[in-house]
């Protein structure tokens, strides 16, 4: 097979355009992030394929962290180098994390502003009607064959209705893989048409199977890496030491989201549960209800769920230095850092790996059927936010929201049918949330 590019590189500065706008526009957590890049990167763009887009998203799904983020990481980094991997981490987190300082802000100065909380609430069908797409999308290029489609079925029951997390049952469908490769072997084959169809549609694509774009794995490399990390690391931790009458309260901020980075694994609900309980439980940071005011403020802004962080953080700095703004946002700035600071490096250190295993039969197989899986867990995210914006009362007809289940299906007309940019759809959806504000309805 060839290995060489048949598309042409895009510009640094056409993906950076759409780096800056995914950031303000990456609504609803993480199925409406890889709705919103597959939608342009593989389907519009065609910079990197399927095959090559969920491989990298598999693994990431192993990895502590917004796996969202790794990925747009690691995309960046394929396209552009070092360059493209900094600007799309960066840019992904970045607008979020200016819009949730400005609603913390507004939140300690003059509580809970209803008509900001009601335009959001008009833009959670928009978010809906984007990962019903996406689901679509998704499941039409990674249900592959009657296996895949039981494996998403099972990873759905497995979430939905028995809460299993997200790591158990991507550990559970690897050993899966690893048993059906070892009795039946050929269940996981593609047939050599189907092959040989998705071989050829890889040569549309920058970023495809056959692409040769990382180097060989480098000690050297790698402990350069590992020492700039520690450095990067280092660095505010020294600031706080030298200049802050207080050292003592950032160690413990830095240490905590820094072993929170590091340990959690599982996606943003795995993490948020565990931030809640040792913040508000043992450190006394914030109230209970001021978390919950905190999740729903993260609701409500672009990027990962898991820059509620920041919201922890802020009030954190907020509450100890006596109604601070000032060390607040410090704080937030701080714990957003070391957050996410670790997912650059899992991505430039472990790319030559991810590499490597793409080559592989067995990963290759054993992903796709992870892939499968991840299919299902979409699904329950469609359902766990959906059924808070189509029943808010409660699962009943009686709590039917039918202008936000209505506003779901117009939606996805637009869209589908009419190509709508989802920019215009954000804008329409808070004007909508906005007018029913005002109108009372």
């Amino acid at each position: 097979m060839p290995d060489k590019l048949s598309a042409g590189r895009p510009e640094f500065k056409e993906a950076l355009k759409f780096w800056f706008k995914l950031g303000w526009i990456s609504f609803g957590g993480t199925a409406g992030h890889i709705a919103i890049m597959h939608d342009f990167l593989v389907d519009k763009k065609k910079w990197i394929s399927n095959s090559r887009f969920f491989h990298a998203l598999s693994i990431c799904m192993l990895l502590p962290g917004p796996e969202a983020q790794q990925l747009a990481i690691y995309i960046g980094k394929q396209l552009h180098g070092r360059k493209g991997g900094l600007a799309a981490g960066t840019l992904f987190v970045l607008p979020s994390m200016f819009i949730l300082l400005g609603l913390s802000i507004i939140y300690v100065s003059y509580g809970n502003l209803p008509w900001i909380y009601a335009m959001f609430n008009g833009l959670k069908p928009a978010v809906i009607a984007i990962i019903i797409g996406a689901l679509f999308k998704v499941g039409q290029k990674s249900l592959q064959g009657v296996l895949h489609y039981v494996v998403a079925g099972i990873a759905f029951v497995c979430i939905f209705f028995f809460n299993i997390p997200l790591l158990t049952i991507i550990i559970a469908t690897i050993l899966l893989a690893l048993l059906i490769r070892y009795i039946f072997p050929r269940v996981l084959k593609v047939d050599a048409g189907q092959e040989e169809q998705l071989a050829s549609n890889e040569q549309e694509y920058f970023v495809n199977k056959f692409s040769v774009t990382e180097n060989q794995f480098e000690l050297k490399q790698l402990l350069m890496q590992l020492l700039v990390f520690l450095l990067l690391w280092l660095l505010p931790l020294a600031f706080f030491y030298l200049f802050s009458p207080d050292f003592l309260f950032w160690k413990t901020l830095i240490l905590f989201f820094t072993q929170t980075a590091f340990f959690t694994i599982g996606g943003s609900y795995t993490v948020m549960p565990y931030v809640a309980q040792f913040a508000v439980g043992k450190l006394n940071w914030l109230s209970k209800s001021q978390m919950v005011d905190g999740f729903a403020l993260a609701e409500t802004t672009p990027g990962p769920l898991i820059i509620v962080v920041g919201f922890v953080g802020f009030m954190a700095g907020f509450n100890h230095f006596h109604a601070s703004i000032a060390m607040g946002s410090i704080a937030l700035f701080a714990t957003i850092f070391y957050t996410f600071l670790p997912c650059f490096l899992y991505v430039f250190a472990g790319g030559p790996l991810i590499e490597k295993s793409h080559g592989s039969e067995i990963v290759s197989q054993i992903l796709k059927l992870v892939t499968a899986a991840v299919v299902g867990v979409i699904l329950n995210l469609t359902l766990f936010l959906g059924k808070d914006v189509v029943f808010p009362g409660g699962l009943s007809w009686h709590h039917l929201n039918v202008l936000s289940t209505v506003w779901i299906g117009v939606t996805l007309v637009l869209m589908q049918r009419f190509k709508l940019n989802v920019i215009y759809l954000i804008l329409l959806s808070l004007a909508l949330g906005l007018l029913r504000f005002v109108l009372k309805v």
